[in-house]
């Protein structure tokens, strides 16, 4: 993507079903564990690097024994780092008396991160200061196992304030506002509850540490999480580890955020994406299950298992963008997706280039887009083999013969070169331009000047500030007859409050030209109108998208055109044009992941909605933070 944007985190879990001791015996090598959370962490890196943290609980130590690890860092190459931390602890075990690596009490009782239980997260800042306190996992700590709790997820939640004042009911005095602690805490308060209900229950009848057992048997993690996630609103895949080695990953009444799970008689496995399982695991794709929205996995002590409901279902919006930009390309059902992202660009990509084949040049911007860019020209071959059809035996008339149609491919070119190596080190904007303008490289001589036309298709246009400043300058050095930008997404026009960080409304192209073309129309006055329509409704739970009336007085054609005229550099020589992907063919080609509303404003829970009224607020207001 041109200008990337981040994406909230990734989750790996493991759970080992078995003793330590089974691994070791089976595979040589009390890493079994560590090994697998490393690749599953290291195929998930697209999902953040900002920092990175893992923690490991162990099973069946004697009290005075330290039984939670836990590494963060926000350095760079920050999976590296912890894993190398691990492993010199490892290194170091092995200076100490009686060491012994095929013995699980003894590496138990002298090593960390020894444990059958085990959470890795990746993170990106959406939200506040990058320091290593905000890195997951976070730890909520008790001198009672059982109300002990490790807290990770992929998550962004919309109501902070009301959560916050809900923990104030409750009688807590919360440290930070922030929805990790809230969440948290709110979780932590009612397992404390949980804790409390079964030790009154035993405490005439067994001693204090015969009921420690008994609560760690019995505890009931589904009543513990139904009262815990009732008020939440956002979207999420949260994992707790709690202190006696019971786990819980729980996901979104929508299915926003992605959760997928693998389930043998040796491990129970959660992650963010099923390519990472795959490829820690090597197990087939149609072995790897959704963690279903609105459940709770809860595995027990005992290394049982149940997926139960904590919340009602809700129609299933999962997040479109996962499927065209953040996850990884080689999951095949995402690869298929991408190809049909750009198959279906085809009939606006002609329309735009007035079907002149012969005198264009197709290419896309690395190295994201490249899955769009086949599905694209995999499309234009079908429509290429269908003329030929029409022609060779429908005996349809043709300007060429059949020698020439047979032999004809559309012209592919690599044009858009990223040089990784170079950086921006000048702090005044002008220079900056500049600087960024030789970020990109292209290849020249391969463009007949003033004849063809440009394809280059990217995944998304969020800003359009780089192709204005970097892109369109570079290729129309190319001297083209007419420049095509392809964004196998559609146009991104609200801001995302569950986990991306698209927050700022003002920073779209696709607003700004929504704003010009209210200033054109002389419709100017409908933003005072729904500002304060927003205002009057403030306090409201059941407010609608006010900002969706703006768009609505506009085509999407409209947008399209307006955002061509806003990123076209003033002295670009070419003809230009951008063209977006429309909402139904997104959702043809993604059935799957309907969730859409920062294409359509279409927010699948409340929380969202007061979002991007908040954002407009803000907007007038001159206000540039976020609106959660």
């Amino acid at each position: 993507m041109l200008e990337p944007i981040k994406h909230e985190c990734g989750i790996a879990h493991i759970r080992l079903r078995k003793p330590l001791q089974y691994y070791i015996d089976k595979y040589g090598s009390a890493t079994y564990a560590v090994n697998k959370l490393y690749i599953m962490m290291k195929k998930q890196s697209n999902r953040g690097q900002d920092g990175v943290g893992v923690a490991n609980i162990k099973m069946g130590v004697d009290p005075g024994q330290r039984y939670i690890s836990r590494y963060r860092t926000i350095n760079s190459e920050p999976v590296e780092e912890i894993f190398s931390k691990i492993a010199r602890k490892f290194s170091k075990a092995k200076k100490k008396d009686g060491y012994n690596p095929k013995n699980s009490k003894w590496l138990k009782n002298n090593l960390g991160f020894t444990g059958e239980v085990w959470l890795g997260h990746l993170r990106y800042g959406t939200h506040g200061i990058n320091n290593i306190e905000s890195c997951h996992p976070f730890l909520r700590q008790n001198n009672w196992r059982s109300r002990n709790l490790v807290m990770a997820g992929n998550f962004n939640m919309t109501n902070v304030d009301e959560l916050f004042d809900i923990l104030i009911d409750l009688g807590q005095h919360p440290k930070e506002k922030t929805d990790t602690v809230t969440v948290m805490e709110k979780i932590g308060h009612f397992i404390d509850e949980e804790n409390q209900r079964i030790f009154d229950k035993y405490k005439k009848k067994k001693e204090n540490f015969e009921i420690t057992d008994i609560i760690e048997t019995e505890m009931d993690l589904q009543r513990v999480l139904k009262r815990s996630f009732k008020d939440f609103d956002g979207g999420y895949a949260m994992v707790g580890l709690l202190g006696h080695g019971a786990s819980f990953v729980v996901r979104d009444p929508n299915g926003i955020r992605p959760a997928f799970k693998y389930i043998d008689d040796e491990v129970i496995v959660v992650a963010s994406e099923k390519q990472a399982i795959k490829a820690a695991f090597n197990v087939n794709y149609d072995e790897i299950t959704d963690v279903e929205p609105g459940h709770a996995l809860i595995v027990h002590k005992s290394g049982e298992w149940d997926e139960v409901p904590i919340m009602k279902q809700r129609e299933r919006t999962s997040c479109s963008f996962e499927r065209i930009y953040f996850s990884r390309g080689n999951d095949p059902e995402i690869y298929q997706e991408r190809k049909q992202l750009g198959r279906l660009l085809v009939p606006q990509i002609l329309k735009a280039i007035n079907f002149d084949l012969k005198n264009t040049v197709f290419s896309y911007i690395p190295n994201s887009a490249e899955v769009a860019f086949l599905g694209m020209m995999q499309g234009l071959d079908d429509y290429l083999m269908q003329k030929q059809k029409e022609v060779i035996i429908d005996k349809k008339p043709s300007l060429d013969d059949i020698e020439q149609m047979l032999s004809f491919r559309p012209r592919v070119e690599k044009l858009v070169i990223k040089d990784a190596k170079l950086r921006t080190f000048i702090a005044d904007d002008a220079s900056r331009d500049d600087m960024v303008a030789n970020v990109y490289d292209t290849t020249y001589e391969v463009i007949r000047k003033n004849v063809d036309t440009l394809v280059v298709i990217d995944d998304s246009i969020v800003r359009g500030t780089t192709l204005e400043k970097s892109i369109l300058k570079m290729l129309d050095k190319l001297e083209p007859k007419k420049i095509v930008v392809v964004s196998s997404a559609p146009q991104i026009r609200y801001p995302d409050c569950y986990g991306i960080d698209m927050s700022k409304i003002r920073e779209f192209v696709a607003f700004r030209a929504m704003l010009q073309l209210l200033k054109d129309k002389y419709k100017e006055n409908l933003l005072e109108d729904v500002y304060h329509e927003v205002l009057a409704n403030m306090e409201s739970n059941n407010q609608p998208n006010y900002v969706q009336k703006l768009y609505a007085e506009f085509t999407d054609e409209e947008i399209s055109a307006k955002i061509t005229e806003i990123v076209r550099p003033d002295d670009l020589k070419a003809e230009l044009e951008v063209v977006y992907q429309t909402v139904d063919n997104l959702h043809k080609a993604c059935p799957n992941n309907l969730g859409d509303w920062y294409f359509t404003g279409n927010y699948p829970t409340q929380g969202g909605m007061k979002v991007v009224n908040k954002a407009f607020v803000n907007f007038m207001e001159g206000k540039t933070v976020r609106a959660y």
